[in-house]
């Protein structure tokens, strides 16, 4: 079992930047991939971006790629995504997942591959 607990959203203005946090605990995230989604109202659930926890590699919606960057702390257990330029758009509810990579790595933007996920984090962008 692996607990997530994501903060750091919040209101900012268009053009800001915002860093969440995901925390991680229950078990070794070794052979994890952990990533951020998000989920607009109204809308369905869409993969920002994904990170293998042994190796680094990273994977990125293309509308994201360049604005958004994502990172880990192995020593913290704590997954990092790093938000600049924010538009409007990038209004959701950002979610912290993890799944086994074995499971994970075949298509990382999957959502439905990821088994465990956090409660989430607003983000607001205010035009």
């Amino acid at each position: 079992q692996v607990q997530l607990v994501e903060s750091g959203g919040g209101l900012v203005q268009a053009g800001g930047s915002l860093r969440l946090s995901c925390a991680a605990s229950g078990r070794t995230l070794s052979d994890y991939v952990m990533g951020w989604f998000r989920q607009a109202p109204g809308k369905e659930r869409e993969f920002v971006a994904s990170i293998r926890w042994t190796t680094g590699n990273t994977y990125y919606a293309d509308s994201m790629k360049g604005r958004f960057t994502i990172s880990r702390d192995n020593a913290k257990n704590t997954l990092y995504l790093q938000m600049n330029s924010l538009k409007p758009e990038d209004t959701a509810v950002y979610y912290c997942a993890a799944g086994n990579g074995l499971v994970v790595l075949p298509a990382p933007r999957e959502r439905v591959r990821y088994a465990y996920w956090g409660q989430g984090t607003p983000v607001t962008v205010s035009s």
